[in-house]
């Protein structure tokens, strides 16, 4: 018996221009753009059976230009339609991640001040961004450089991070906030946490 097609996800594949290193069973939409230039140090990697869906851009720039830049995925993560990964300041994602479409991880800005009027004439800042094993980032979420979201915390849709989410919790709004722990930890408990991220 023919079992019916998997309409709206990804075909495997078993390379996809500008990705380094392909594990098992990746599933990559065809519209899938990587930016890179430069160097062929390589700099994308991503394990067994991750998932990236339509319209999803990775950038990198050029590898040479910093040891920081990259991007490795982690084992069974999914990467949901629309969204935006800088791996300019370095992008690590852990296994089982899910990123929900339309998000934004953002490794790497523009220096502001004390540079040229231009923006773009200005040098690149870099941070890196670290998603835990487990962590859940929803729809529209925007991460910023040098955050790091624990693993199984979760980022409510729409939410903007500046600050670390630690594990298990749960961040929502702009700029995000520590909601709670997940499975209804004590209040007592996300205060000693929220007391030391001040």
């Amino acid at each position: 018996m023919n079992e019916p097609p998997l309409l709206g996800v990804p075909p495997i594949t078993q390379a996809h221009p500008g990705i380094d290193r392909l594990g098992a069973r990746c599933r990559i939409d065809p519209s899938v753009s990587v930016l890179r230039y430069g160097s062929n140090r390589p700099a994308l990697l991503l394990e067994d059976d991750v998932s990236l869906y339509a319209w999803c851009r990775l950038v990198l720039g050029n590898p040479g230009e910093d040891p920081r830049i990259g991007i490795r995925i982690g084992a069974r993560t999914i990467v949901n339609v629309g969204c935006y990964l800088s791996g300019e300041g370095g992008l690590e994602i852990g296994p089982d991640v899910l990123i929900g479409p339309h998000v934004k991880l953002l490794s790497a800005g523009h220096q502001v001040d004390g540079g040229e009027r231009r923006i773009n004439r200005n040098a690149i800042t870099r941070a890196p961004v670290r998603v835990g094993e487990g962590a859940w980032i929803a729809a529209g979420a925007i991460v910023l450089p040098g955050v790091t979201i624990g693993e199984g915390a979760v980022v409510a849709a729409g939410s903007v991070v500046r600050r670390d989410v630690p594990p298990e919790t749960i961040a929502a709004g702009v700029p995000a906030r520590l909601l709670r722990r997940r499975n209804a930890a004590s209040p007592g408990l996300l205060r000693r946490l929220l007391q030391r991220l001040r």
